[in-house]
C-alpha cells in the first residue's frame, strides 16, 4: 500500500483527510513541521500532503527544506490550505509544491485527484 504523510496542526483536519485516505493509502500524521522533518528522515512516503499554515515553521519553509534534502527531494507535495484567493494557486506551485488543494475540503475527489496526479505510477523509481 502507498503511504501518505498529512503534516497539519489541526487535529480534526488530520482526523479528517486520514478518514478519507486510509481505505486507499497507509497514512501517516504529523502536526508541526519539525515533526514531519524529523519523521521523515526515518520513514519515506510516497507523497505529502502539507499545510501552508503551521506554527513555528510555515508550509513553504518545510517544503524548502524538503527540495533541498537529497533523500527527500523528489517526494511530490501537495499543498493543503485555507490560503484559498485569487492567486495563491499559482504561488504555490511556482514555489515549488506539485499540485494545490484548498481547505476545507467539502469534495473528497479533488482531494483524491490531486494525490492521483502527483504519485508517480506504481512500480516506477521515485
Amino acid at each position: 500500500m502507498r503511504k501518505i504523510t498529512v503534516v497539519e496542526d489541526n487535529p480534526d483536519n488530520r482526523l479528517l483527510v486520514r478518514v478519507m485516505l486510509e481505505d486507499r493509502y497507509k497514512v501517516t500524521t504529523y502536526e508541526t513541521g519539525f515533526d514531519a522533518l524529523e519523521g521523515l528522515k526515518h520513514d519515506r512516503p510516497d507523497l505529502i500532503l502539507l499545510d501552508i499554515s503551521l506554527p513555528h515553521m510555515d508550509g513553504t519553509e518545510v517544503l524548502r527544506r524538503l527540495r533541498a534534502d537529497n533523500v527527500l527531494r523528489n517526494i511530490p507535495v501537495i499543498a493543503l490550505t485555507a490560503h484559498a484567493m485569487a492567486g495563491d494557486r499559482e504561488k504555490y506551485l511556482s514555489a515549488g509544491f506539485n499540485d494545490y488543494v484548498p481547505k476545507p475540503i467539502v469534495d473528497e475527489t479533488l482531494l483524491l485527484a490531486a494525490i492521483e496526479r502527483a504519485l508517480p505510477p506504481t512500480g516506477s523509481a521515485t
